[in-house]
C-alpha cells in the first residue's frame, strides 16, 4: 500500500516529516473500510516510519481493527525493489498475511516484479498479492499471483 496523499503546504517540513493533507486524511480511511468490508485483515503491518506512511498505516489499523503494533522500518523509507523484497522475505511464517505500507518508486518496482503491474499506484493505492509458497522467504514472481488492485478514485 502506498501512503496517503501528503501536504506540501509546509516547504520548510523535511520530506520525511510531511503529514497528511486533507485529501489523505479522508482516502485513507476510505480505502481501511474498504479492506475490512472484503475481510483482507492483516497479521502484521510494516510500515515506513516517514509521518505520512505512519499516518496512513495507524488509520488503516484502526478500520480493519487490527489491535496489535504496527512495525515501523527504516529501510521502508526510500527503499528500492531489491530492499522490500527483502522485507517480505524476511516476514515471520507465523503471519499469513501482510500490509507493507510505504512509497513510490518502490512499491511500484515491487509490484512489477511480482506481478507485472505496471501502471503507477496513486496515493493511498493498493496491490493485492498472494504468493503460492509456504515461507515468505520463498515468495518470488514465479509463485505471486495479483489479487487485486484499488485506489481511493477507483
Amino acid at each position: 500500500m502506498r501512503h496517503a496523499k501528503s501536504s506540501w503546504k509546509d516547504l520548510d517540513l523535511d520530506d520525511f516529516d510531511r503529514p497528511l493533507n486533507k485529501r489523505g486524511k479522508r482516502d485513507a480511511p476510505v480505502m481501511g473500510e474498504r479492506l475490512a468490508k472484503n475481510q483482507i485483515i492483516p497479521d502484521i503491518i510494516l510500515s515506513s516510519p516517514a509521518k505520512r506512511a505512519k499516518m496512513t498505516a495507524k488509520i488503516i489499523a484502526d478500520k480493519v481493527h487490527y489491535d496489535k503494533k504496527i512495525i515501523f522500518l527504516q529501510q521502508i523509507y526510500e527503499a528500492d525493489k531489491q530492499i522490500l523484497q527483502k522485507i517480505v522475505n524476511n516476514i515471520d511464517d507465523r503471519f499469513s498475511t501482510a500490509f507493507l505500507v510505504g512509497h513510490n518508486p518502490g512499491l511500484n518496482e515491487l509490484a512489477e516484479y511480482y506481478v507485472n503491474y505496471e501502471e503507477n499506484l496513486p496515493t493511498c493505492g493498493i496491490v493485492g498479492i498472494a504468493f503460492t509458497c509456504n515461507h515468505w522467504k520463498e515468495s518470488n514472481a514465479e509463485n505471486a499471483r495479483l489479487l487485486f488492485v484499488d485506489y481511493p478514485k477507483k
